[in-house]
């Protein structure tokens, strides 16, 4: 390669990933990431678990340490965004007004809360949580708040509603859905966490929507509902999913597809062009459509691993197993898989916990444990391996889910 190097846009978990590992690997090149946060790469689940709660400081936050990059010839350049690309020239024009030019340039722009489209948003006390700044100004109201409302029960609105009523709060959770995470998990699931939420004071308010945030002195004071009826709420917190950052991509003629679309390599439409992260939709056999967007820890780590062996000689397609956690109310949630909202659930009980089985027709879809560490890593196996044991072996408390992962059977 020549001395334009490699341009890294983002500078999260994926951008991070991909710019160690391609050290690690022995690319000697230039080597620029491009944040467009004042801080350091640094790991954002934690902002609506040990952050929020006090458990861990800004600097605990940190993906490496400062000096980290200095050491290893890697220029992080924060606060500056990348706004546009000429792919004939191979630049990429910066928000600073800047050009760098590039060999290969990896989209790592990660993705963005999706906006609740109500009157009201602009008030004082409504906040969405994406990064440090706004887990601070939430902390700091958190403090002064009388009511707390969440807008949508996933999985960062649940994590926020556990430190809230941890602390005495009154807090209520409304979802349009029947249920809390009902996109992301099976009915036992949803119901267990439900019921450890309502246990410990959380309200939920299922079904509907929001009309409106009304305020008071341009501060939020209630949520008006889809029915007219009215919740009180001095702080809100939107938590209703996000949408992939791929603007930049599409303006500059790539093909997206509610995310940028890369083949099995991770390579986009341009060859001189890869996507990784959150941004990315790439073809896996673990979805039921061929292709998905995957929002997690894990795939921003082994896409980064990926891509940096692609470019530094050694290429395989990318087939690691999805897989998530939560942390809610004092109770560890991993799930496997890319099940379907309409798979069926087979639940059976462990020693510490539980565990679900997803299952599409015969096939075994994806796996969800409560409390039960050691059967998550069985179920990474299992569904890494393509097996699928029958609904009565998955329900059957003595089937070894263990000696199956390790290929022993599970009699």
């Amino acid at each position: 390669m020549s001395e334009t190097g490699i341009v890294v846009v983002g500078a999260g978990q994926a951008g991070l990933q991909a710019a160690a590992s391609l050290r690690e690997a022995g690319y000697g090149g230039l080597l620029t990431m491009i944040g467009d946060e004042p801080s350091l790469p640094y790991q954002r689940p934690p902002l609506s678990k040990a952050y929020l709660a006090g458990k861990v400081d800004a600097t605990g936050l940190f993906l490496r340490a400062p000096g980290f990059y200095a050491d290893h010839g890697i220029a992080c350049e924060t606060s500056v965004e990348a706004v546009a690309i000429d792919r004939a020239a191979r630049r990429v024009r910066l928000s600073d007004g800047r050009d760098l030019g590039y060999d290969h340039l990896v989209l790592a722009t990660g993705s963005r809360n999706r906006p609740l489209p109500v009157p009201g948003t602009e008030l004082a006390g409504v906040y969405q949580l994406r990064s440090i700044a706004d887990a601070d100004r939430i902390q700091a109201a958190i403090g002064e708040a009388r009511s707390i409302a969440i807008v949508g029960a996933g999985f960062i609105g649940l994590e926020f509603a556990s430190i809230c009523a941890a602390r005495g709060l009154s807090v209520t959770v409304i979802e349009a859905a029947d249920r809390p995470m009902a996109r992301a998990v099976s009915e036992p699931i949803a119901t267990f966490f439900r019921e450890v939420h309502e246990s410990a004071g959380i309200r939920f308010l299922f079904g509907g929507g929001v009309q409106a945030i009304e305020g008071w002195a341009g501060r939020a004071a209630s949520i008006v509902l889809s029915d007219g009826a009215t919740c009180p709420a001095d702080l809100v917190l939107i938590g209703i999913g996000v949408l992939p950052n791929q603007d930049l991509a599409a303006e500059a003629g790539l093909h997206v597809e509610d995310g940028i679309v890369v083949d099995s390599v991770l390579l986009t439409d341009d060859p001189s062009i890869s996507a990784i992260g959150d941004c990315a939709r790439f073809p896996t056999r673990f979805a039921a459509h061929g292709t998905a967007r995957v929002e997690s820890v894990q795939n921003a780590i082994d896409h980064g691993r990926c891509l940096a062996a692609r470019i530094t000689g050694r290429p395989a397609p990318y087939d690691a197993v999805p897989w998530f956690w939560s942390d809610q109310g004092g109770h560890k949630l991993q799930m496997v898989g890319l099940p379907g909202p309409s798979d069926v659930s087979v639940r059976r009980a462990t020693a510490g916990g539980f565990t679900v089985f997803r299952y599409r027709g015969p096939h075994l879809t994806g796996i969800e444990t409560v409390d039960s560490a050691a059967e998550h890593m069985a179920a990474r196996r299992i569904i890494a391996r393509g097996l699928s044991p029958t609904q009565d072996e998955a329900a059957d408390p003595t089937f070894d889910l263990k000696a199956l992962a390790m290929g022993r059977g599970g009699a």
